[in-house]
């Protein structure tokens, strides 16, 4: 069964003809998608736009997508949700096997029905941590405006508010103006969302778009991906909607569910004190029979011990951070001074508590004693991050107002495929990932799959063409998002590719390095370790597995267009070597884009 398929989207405001517009564009040229979500504030601020809004909800108007909100205030909110309720019943949506939490407007102590959450949902929460499983979706309040559907799911995590802290240990550059704002952040957010440990937490409010970089948590092998999104129609034309796909951890191999991207930073809310009263205002409620899960340990084999159980090997995350811990003596886990000075003198967390650290080398922290240096932790240069290079003006960003999305053919969890702009022949093919980053071989391992996925359809495809299939990509050092082209060669000039890209290597004065493997997926993992993040590259996957690679030096001159340059010369087609001599109109390529997805329909993995 393929993964749903779900658009996210930041505060509406009531603008729903600007936002349902946008969603049957992308629905129309990279759907199917399952549904539309809402975060922030759905309603309108004041009654200017009730009549617009009405018009939906009283079905004068289409709603192209099921659609949920989480934003339960606003004008007209009262007058449609108490409706909602004795209609719908809480139908919700179903999404067999994702699994979603939500937590809804501001805290309250007063009964008022909407727009507001009680320390009896902010417990039941803390209470749904301590169950099995893993949570992927973090939403709140999602109130459906079609009934077709029923809540048996598990998403990610969405709160109208962002989490206090959730910038720390971020790269910096990659930052929007207001992210330090304190408007629009709760410590209570960061805490349910250190304990529930979603796969993805997506956020509204702050009226900006950020996707941070991914973290790690604690007690816990699986890494969280928040997701701030900006308010539809804003005026500085910030992302608002967003597209995932994500496989539901109930359904994933433990291996999967470990794996880390390249940039995954440390855990961002371990200076969060966990005080008597939250900064909302709203009482912490105590008790001996708290969950130990409060008071962090890093224990990845196993859920909490519970009281009378010992686990004195384990040492207390919260003693680390900070120098003390609320349970004293009650506490199951060391503490240790020895490890919180090696702690505090920059040695990794996971190195004190595994042995081990599995980010190796693009650690920030030092893996051992020999490693001396100052009494504050000593980071060393993080290797160039994608997400500081990304534009609302890409090419390649979902739902970004440059994509050109009638061109999409195929989308996944973490890449998508397009026809090319302008292409060099029929069937010419872009695979693109779905996250802002500068190579494919940077991907992490779960993305790496199903790029080779994809590889493997359009071989399969091409091969029932009657032909082979040529992959190659330019990656700039300093380049924006990154694309994998493939064009299918006849098999009568397979024999003369690696050839005629040694002559044109020649003529510009360097030779290819060579990579012979069978198995192309491992050729992959040799050239990423072979790769040089400090500088540029080329590569080509040639049929039967052989990569030929150039790394290009910093006042080296390479053609950006080698690759395509190339290949037509091969194709005897020297006039489409620059796409802006092969452009099509749009309704041209609508009809390209219509008559190849026919085509590759039985070679689609994501159907």
């Amino acid at each position: 069964m393929a993964p749903p398929r779900i658009l996210l989207c930041g505060d509406v405001l009531g603008r729903l003809n600007q936002l349902f517009k946008r969603v049957s564009s992308v629905n129309k040229s990279a759907g199917p998608f399952d549904a539309l979500l809402c975060v922030g504030q759905f309603f309108p601020d004041s009654s200017d736009l009730l009549e617009e809004f009405t018009d939906y909800i009283e079905g004068r108007s289409d709603i192209p997508l099921p659609t949920y909100f989480t934003g339960d205030y606003g004008a007209g909110a009262l007058k449609v949700l108490s409706a909602a309720t004795r209609d719908l019943a809480n139908l919700g949506f179903k999404m067999e096997g994702l699994s979603v939490v939500y937590l809804s407007g501001r805290h309250s102590t007063s009964s008022q029905q909407f727009g507001t959450y009680s320390q009896d949902d902010v417990d039941a929460l803390r209470a749904l941590a301590e169950e099995p499983g893993i949570v992927d979706l973090f939403l709140t309040y999602p109130c459906c405006l079609r009934n077709n559907l029923c809540l048996e799911c598990s998403l990610t995590g969405h709160t109208n508010e962002w989490p206090s802290g959730v910038t720390n240990g971020a790269v910096t550059s990659d930052l929007p103006l207001g992210v330090f704002d304190s408007y629009g952040s709760s410590s209570t957010v960061s805490e349910l969302v250190a304990e529930i440990k979603p796969r993805y937490h997506v956020a509204a409010t702050k009226g900006v778009f950020y996707a941070r970089e991914p973290y790690t948590n604690v007690e816990a092998v699986h890494i969280t991906r928040f997701l701030g999104l900006a308010p539809v129609g804003n005026k500085d034309k910030q992302k608002f909607l967003h597209a995932i796909s994500p496989t539901p951890a109930s359904i994933m191999a433990a291996s999967e569910i470990g794996m880390k991207t390249t940039n995954t930073t440390l855990f961002p809310f371990s200076s969060v004190e966990k005080a008597t009263h939250t900064t909302d205002g709203a009482p912490k409620r105590s008790s001996d029979t708290a969950s130990d899960s409060q008071y962090w340990r890093y224990d990845t084999s196993q859920k909490r011990q519970k009281h009378g159980d010992s686990d004195g090997n384990k040492l207390c995350f919260k003693y680390l951070s900070s120098g003390s811990c609320e349970r004293g003596e009650k506490c199951h886990f060391q503490h240790n001074e020895g490890a919180r000075d090696q702690y505090l003198s920059g040695v990794c967390f996971d190195f004190l508590i595994k042995g081990k650290c599995e980010r190796g080398p693009d650690c920030s922290f030092k893996h051992g004693a020999e490693e001396e240096g100052n009494s504050l932790p000593s980071r060393r240069p993080r290797s160039g991050n994608a997400n500081s290079e990304r534009s609302r003006d890409c090419w390649f960003c979902l739902s970004s107002p440059s994509l050109e999305s009638h061109l999409i053919t195929s989308i996944g969890e973490h890449y998508y495929c397009a026809l090319a702009k302008g292409p060099l022949v029929e069937d010419h093919v872009l695979v693109i990932p779905i996250e802002h980053i500068p190579t494919t071989l940077v991907s992490p391992p779960e993305c790496e799959m199903e790029l080779i996925r994809f590889q493997n359809s359009l071989k399969m495809y091409f091969k029932n063409q009657g032909k082979e299939a040529v992959f190659f990509e330019w990656v700039f050092k300093r380049g924006s998002h990154a694309n994998l082209q493939a064009i299918p060669i006849l098999p009568s000039r397979v024999s003369a590719i690696q050839d005629i890209f040694n002559l044109a290597a020649q003529k510009l004065g360097f030779k290819f390095m060579v990579i012979k493997n069978d198995d192309s997926s491992e050729g992959r993992k040799m050239l990423q370790m072979k790769f040089d993040r400090k500088c540029s590259l080329f590569y080509v996957e040639l049929p039967g597995g052989t990569i030929l690679y150039h790394l290009v030096d910093e006042n080296e001159k390479f053609p950006t267009q080698f690759g395509r340059e190339v290949l037509a010369g091969l194709l005897n087609k020297a006039d489409r070597a620059d796409w802006r001599n092969c452009k099509l109109s749009k309704e041209e390529e609508e009809k390209t884009v219509g008559n190849f997805k026919n085509r590759f329909k039985e070679y689609n993995p994501n159907p």
